[in-house]
């Protein structure tokens, strides 16, 4: 990341002299800024000594310049993070906790010798803290042998957005949460489900179930997590034994019954494809659904994982008891049928569509769409595209449908022709054909991606845009991105690309239209294991 020099404010006739005795720098990292979190890191400052063996910090003066409402910080504090900004050995806090004010003096008196001394200006939100605000901070100057250093640049990279940190480590005694879906349901109510993988990160088999955290203000605050997907110890087998992961989350635009869809692994079936017998709670056997043979074709538990399905018809609140649809649905010489993470959607026609991925007869992954039209009886399509896994779909302006799929071939791609796979039906999946824009338009690190159609209404004509979110890079899953294509897929143009969190995390993501005017997004982050931000649509297109 860039440095910024600073220079130091006049204070005497020898200021040419001085001015080369120490310079100050700062930076900003583009990350959220999070409530439920203690500490976030809103701005950082490097004090470089250029001629000095020792000096002496007794004053850093911030303002909050750029911020929306700084009624939405509860606190501030400046951690003195050591001599190495890459290998941070202290964090020491410098002066006295700070309540928000427009202007802001940490005091104290810290000695340094022979080193640059880097900081680190840390908020901690309020739980009410609007979504939709930002949060800014400048360094005005620092105290140094009794003279002020002034930045040239005192605020980098501009004001940070907020998110809720809605799952974190930890949290509820859980170990790690992962794998997001977002939905919004007929009454305006956010359900935002996860994996709650109770004792390790790792994917399935795992003490896994699906848990759901349910919004009734548009994602401002959020209910305890209620957990709608939990095989318990069936069978006989531990917990550990009985995971269920990878949901799906779909409203029924026209009913509000909302359904959820996840992958059950009953046992352990090895690498050889037999299922193990004899599994106790101190047994380590370990296999997931793609890995080499760890599931197969049939249909019985001990055979192959289990598409599972639950709904509600009280807008979320309580939640059936699961069906399976496998044998429905699954085509027995397949090794997989499950649903792919993320959202479903309901047609113009009212069809009710899950995305859905697999592993043909010769074990070889695939991606396609799973339909209803009554949220009783399902029909599992044709494979739109081999080598891909989670997808996305979205039904277009001529009421075709675009499925944008994870291709295992970008893993470590660099080149021109990394890019999502993406495909289109007209026949719910009878037949499918390649779209011009595949495996060039949206590059991916190989992860889940969202792609979600927005509607709203402008000088009273409706209107729709695609959107799209995730790590926008080749290589890691960093850089969460949301794009906008106004044209159905067609183009992307970088002009209505938002950042959100530069940072490295897990990188799978799902956005929903929290309303006309707004998008919701939950998301791995750096920061947090799940990560909520609203962004105000004229963000995106300058509406």
């Amino acid at each position: 990341m860039p440095f910024f020099a600073c220079k130091k404010e006049k204070q005497s006739p020898d200021l040419p002299h001085r001015q080369q005795e120490i310079t100050a720098t700062t930076y900003q990292d583009k990350v959220p800024v999070l409530t439920k979190m203690e500490d976030n890191t809103l701005l950082n400052i490097k004090l470089h000594p250029n001629s000095l063996s020792s000096f002496t910090i007794s004053n850093v003066k911030i303002t909050l310049d750029g911020t929306t409402d700084i009624r939405d910080i509860e606190s501030l504090r400046l951690i003195y993070t050591g001599t190495d900004a890459s290998k941070p050995n202290a964090n020491l806090q410098f002066g006295e906790t700070m309540e928000p004010a427009s202007e802001i003096t940490f005091t104290d008196q810290l000695e340094v010798k022979n080193k640059a001394a880097f900081f680190r200006l840390s908020v901690k939100l309020r739980d009410e803290a609007n979504l939709l605000h930002r949060i800014d901070a400048s360094c005005e100057s620092v105290t140094v042998n009794d003279s002020a250093v002034t930045p040239d640049i005192k605020s980098p990279e501009g004001a940070l957005r907020l998110g809720t940190a809605l799952r974190k480590p930890g949290d509820d005694g859980v170990n790690t949460y992962r794998i997001p879906g977002l939905a919004t349901t007929a009454n305006g109510t956010l359900l935002a489900i996860y994996d709650v993988r109770r004792d390790k990160s790792r994917d399935l088999q795992g003490n896994i179930d699906i848990g759901l955290s349910r919004s009734t203000d548009g994602g401002q605050s959020w209910e305890p997590m209620q957990i709608v997907l939990d095989q318990g110890a069936w069978g006989g087998l531990p917990e550990k034994f009985n995971g269920v992961s990878d949901a799906c989350v779909l409203v029924d635009q026209n009913t509000n019954t909302i359904f959820v869809a996840g992958l059950w692994m009953h046992g352990v079936i090895n690498s050889g494809g037999q299922w193990v017998e004899g599994l106790t709670e101190a047994s380590e056997d370990w296999n997931h659904q793609w890995k080499n043979r760890g599931s197969q074709p049939g249909f019985g538990v001990k055979e192959t994982s289990q598409f599972l399905i639950t709904k509600s018809t009280d807008d979320g609140q309580t939640w059936a008891r699961a069906t399976n649809l496998t044998e429905m649905c699954k085509k027995e010489s397949w090794w997989l049928w499950a649903p792919a993470p993320g959202q479903g959607i309901t047609l113009e026609d009212g069809t009710l569509v899950f995305p859905t991925q697999g592993r043909d007869s010769q074990g070889k992954s695939f991606s396609n769409i799973t339909w209803s039209r009554d949220g009783s009886t399902w029909t599992t399509s044709n494979m739109a595209s081999h080598g891909t896994t989670e997808n996305m779909v979205v039904q277009l302006s001529d009421g075709t449908l675009m499925l944008n799929a994870r291709d295992g071939k970008n893993k470590g791609n660099t080149s021109g022709t990394n890019g999502r796979v993406i495909s289109v039906t007209a026949d719910l999946g009878e037949t499918w054909s390649e779209h011009p824009t595949s495996r060039g338009a949206l590059i991916e690190p190989a992860c889940m991606a969202s792609i979600h159609k927005h509607e709203y209404f402008e000088g009273g004509e409706k209107k729709s845009i695609l959107l799209f979110s995730n790590p926008n890079s080749r290589t890691a899953r960093d850089h969460m991105t949301i794009k906008v294509s106004f044209d159905d897929g067609q183009t992307w143009p970088e002009a209505y690309w938002l950042l959100l969190d530069k940072g490295k995390g897990r990188g799978y993501s799902c956005l929903t239209s929290v309303d006309e005017e707004t998008i919701g997004i939950l998301y791995e982050g750096s920061k947090a294991d799940m990560v909520f931000q609203k962004i105000a649509l004229s963000d995106l297109i300058g509406k």
